[in-house]
């Protein structure tokens, strides 16, 4: 047991990793940050796969990978001269358990947020050519640009809605939550047989077609009606 002359922690613990809410000064903490691969046909179909309604599948990427706001600043990263943008509704639990039914799923989600999977390509296609994990492509720092939460109290359970994403004005990707081959509900029942969710933890749900590769000093801006907008500069 520590002592008066003897700190409990052998080095000083790491900070809380949060993202904001919209229109508060409370912000929400992160526990795990859980992301599901190919959940878009179209997006399926462009990276080379069939888009038929295969099982989901997931890979995570680390809480402090988070970089949450509305104005953000994305270092490019080292190690790649090829990171992609990658749109997507993000999830956000109050509520967590094993073997969650559909039909209650939705009753663990607190609120809903936009979020970018920034991913080094060359070194995740590297890695899935060499049957390896993909956390050197995904699980980077500043890998998951998030927006402010809005909360499910006060803008419902979004089904439909346009996703989509500018670069400098151009536009790049284009979808709809309509089109997510699992829903949010499924997601949230499914991963919830794989690993014991928990309040705190983040659903990154899949984009849809459309990525592409970005540069230093580029703008990335991108939105889900109904969620929200987040605004990406790249340095």
């Amino acid at each position: 047991m520590p002592t008066d002359t003897q700190p409990a922690w052998v080095i000083p613990p790491p900070p809380s990793v949060t993202v904001p809410i919209k229109a508060s000064p409370q912000r929400f903490p992160i526990h795990r940050v859980y992301c599901v691969g190919r959940n878009y046909a179209a997006h399926a179909v462009e990276m080379g796969h069939d888009p038929d309604r295969e099982p989901p599948f997931f890979f995570q990427k680390n809480p402090d990978n988070v970089l949450a706001g509305s104005d953000l600043v994305f270092p490019y990263p080292g190690a790649s001269t090829d990171v992609h943008h990658e749109i997507e509704l993000v999830v956000a639990l109050a509520r967590g358990g094993m073997d969650i039914p559909v039909a209650q799923a939705l009753d663990c989600v607190w609120g809903y947020a936009v979020g970018l999977d920034m991913t080094r390509r060359d070194l995740q296609g590297e890695a899935k050519r060499q049957g390896r994990p993909w956390e050197v492509g995904k699980a980077f720092e500043y890998s998951a640009p998030c927006s402010p939460l809005a909360a499910a109290a006060e803008i419902g359970h979004p089904t439909q809605g346009r996703v989509w994403l500018t670069v400098n004005g151009q536009p790049r990707q284009a979808g709809d939550l309509a089109q997510m081959i699992w829903k949010v509900p499924e997601i949230i029942a499914y991963l919830s047989r794989l690993f014991t969710l928990r309040p705190g933890d983040l659903i990154m749900t899949g984009t849809p077609a459309g990525v592409g590769p970005v540069q230093r000093g580029d703008v990335l801006l991108g939105g889900i009606d109904g969620v929200g907008q987040v605004r990406v500069t790249v340095s």
